[in-house]
């Protein structure tokens, strides 16, 4: 019997833990009603600093925050909350984006690309 008490404590704990995660988990993904509208954006876009290559692809790219720090913009990375630099090379300037909100193109920091590496980035219109 304690052996079961011992075994459910530990699911109740894990599943605990699950619903922490999750909502972080989430922020992974698109918001479903927006799948559609980043996906024809992300797919059409191109490095502004090199209009032959493609930005990303749906993986890569994603909205987010950003923050001024000195005059220069960072953009929250969502993979590790991390706020990186955006080389101004790097901003969209010819093409409004889909929704009005901040996007970034970024690999994960655990990538073999060199460390905060940006492929593309709009600012949203609220910013």
């Amino acid at each position: 019997m304690r052996s079961l008490y011992k075994h459910m404590t530990r699911a109740c704990v894990a599943a605990v833990i699950m619903l922490a995660v999750s909502p972080a988990a989430a922020q992974h993904r698109h918001p479903p009603q927006d799948e559609a509208l980043h996906e024809r954006f992300y797919s059409t876009w191109f490095m502004p600093d090199n209009p032959a290559k493609s930005c990303c692809n749906k993986a890569d790219c994603y909205p987010t925050e950003i923050k001024y720090v000195g005059g220069e913009v960072y953009a929250r990375r969502r993979e590790d909350g991390k706020y990186i630099p955006i080389p101004p090379q790097k901003v969209e300037h010819n093409r409004d984006n889909p929704d009005g909100r901040s996007h970034l193109c970024a690999p994960p920091p655990n990538s073999s690309y060199p460390a905060d590496t940006v492929f593309c980035f709009s600012l949203g219109g609220g910013a």
